[in-house]
């Protein structure tokens, strides 16, 4: 118990640390002028019970209004991916929830999410990944993280990546790892295009969710 509690006390001690950050604000990677041009508010949610691992993209505006992760109809959409409730999937014995870049990084001139923070992946990821040992099941969405979760796996495009599920979840060592789409709106002509992911991937996905989230 000892133990345990130590490490549940590591891990508050990072969450603490990441919610402090400030980094893409105070000492950007790319000088002054890219600097975040709004307060930081680091959305994480981490967890020592959580058998699940959602790694996303970044936060986007509604997510940093409310500091609540895939709080949004991305979330919506992913909750019926993953066949939960909302009450399971904010319940960090179940889920934790890790982006690539944890603050909204605001928009481009099109008015698109820009991609997650430079500084986030190589001054946190690490020490985060290293902090839950339990995590059996990555869902790796979007090309950032899947570059950085699955790098033996990425292929040219992100249809690929996701048509070869099998092979991450099929492997013997380490976590079982999932490759998803971002569940965003404007992949809905994707998901028309590609009936095989809910016909055959789904089942699957919801199958081991369930087994992980009792």
């Amino acid at each position: 118990m000892a133990a345990a509690s130590g490490g549940q006390a590591a891990l508050e001690e990072l969450a603490e640390a990441i919610h402090a950050c400030r980094l893409c604000r105070d000492a950007p990677l790319g000088g002054p002028e890219s600097r975040l041009p709004h307060e930081p508010r680091p959305v994480v949610v981490m967890s020592k019970r959580a058998r699940i691992l959602i790694a996303g993209q970044a936060p986007g505006l509604r997510v940093h209004e409310s500091g609540l992760p895939f709080n949004d109809a991305s979330g919506n959409r992913l909750r019926d991916w993953l066949s939960v409730t909302r009450d399971q999937f904010y319940d960090p014995d179940r889920f934790a929830i890790v982006p690539m870049g944890f603050c909204f990084p605001g928009y481009d001139a099109r008015g698109s999410d820009l991609p997650p923070r430079p500084e986030c992946a190589p001054t946190w990821r690490q020490q985060v990944i290293d902090a839950m040992p339990q995590i059996e099941l990555v869902l790796v969405i979007g090309q950032y993280a899947q570059h950085w979760h699955m790098p033996d796996l990425v292929a040219k495009s992100m249809t690929e990546t996701v048509r070869n599920w099998r092979v991450g979840m099929g492997q013997g060592t380490g976590p079982l790892r999932l490759a998803l789409p971002h569940p965003s709106w404007r992949n809905s002509g994707w998901l028309k295009k590609n009936p095989w992911f809910e016909e055959e991937l789904l089942p699957v996905l919801r199958q081991h969710v369930e087994s992980l989230v009792v």
